[in-house]
C-alpha cells in the first residue's frame, strides 16, 4: 500500500517536471502565472511525498520499538505472578527442619530440584533477584521500606531487616525488596 502511494507521488512529481520542461522550453504557451502554479503543484507534491516517507519511517521505528519491547517485557505479568511461587518455595525450604529433611529428603530434594528450575527459568527470561543484605543502604528505587525501627549500632537508612527479596526483569523492576530500615537518630 505504501509502496503504490509511494510510486503515484513520483509518477506525479514526473509528469509535472515534464510539463515544466516542456513549458520551459516553448514560452508562448503558457503565461508565468500558470507556470508559477504548476511549479506550486509540483513543491506540494515533493512536500507530501517526503512526509509520507518520514511518517512510514517513523512507523517502522515505532513498529520496531514495540516488536522488541514486547519480547523483553512481554511476560512481565506472568513472570510478577510466578513470585509468589517463588517465595513458597523458599518458605517451605527454609522451615524445614533437620528431622524432616533426613525423614523426607526425597521430598526436600524435589522442592529444591523445582526450585532450581524455576530458577533457571527466571534467568532465561531476564528475571533477576534482588537480595539486599543487612547493612546496605536503603534504595527507594529497588527497595521498599516495611517499618522503620532504631537499632543501636547502625545508621539511618541501613537495611537492619529483609522480609522479602525483589525481581527485576531486565532493567524494569517486576517487584522492590520488602525490608525494614534504621531509623536511629543521630547522636
Amino acid at each position: 500500500m505504501a509502496d503504490a502511494n509511494k510510486e503515484d507521488f513520483l509518477d506525479d512529481i514526473e509528469s509535472l517536471e515534464a510539463e515544466l520542461d516542456r513549458i520551459e522550453e516553448d514560452d508562448d504557451a503558457l503565461e508565468v502565472d500558470e507556470l508559477e502554479q504548476l511549479r506550486g503543484e509540483r513543491d506540494e507534491f515533493k512536500d507530501r511525498f517526503m512526509r509520507a516517507l518520514a511518517d512510514a519511517e517513523n512507523s517502522r521505528k515505532r513498529s520496531d520499538r514495540d516488536r522488541r519491547e514486547a519480547e523483553q517485557y512481554g511476560g512481565s505479568k506472568l513472570a510478577r505472578d510466578m513470585l509468589p511461587v517463588y517465595d513458597n518455595m523458599k518458605r517451605a525450604l527454609e522451615a524445614a527442619t533437620e528431622e524432616q529433611r533426613s525423614v523426607s529428603a526425597g521430598l526436600i530434594e524435589g522442592i529444591e530440584l523445582t526450585m532450581r528450575e524455576l530458577l533457571n527459568v527466571f534467568s532465561k527470561h531476564g528475571v533477576t533477584i534482588i537480595a539486599p543484605e543487612v547493612g546496605e543502604r536503603f534504595d527507594p528505587n529497588i527497595h521498599e521500606s516495611m517499618f522503620e525501627a532504631p537499632l543501636p549500632g547502625t545508621k539511618s537508612g541501613d537495611i537492619i531487616q529483609v522480609a522479602a527479596e525483589g525481581f527485576m526483569l531486565h532493567d524494569r523492576l517486576l517487584r522492590p525488596a520488602q525490608v525494614g530500615v534504621s531509623s536511629m537518630p543521630k547522636a
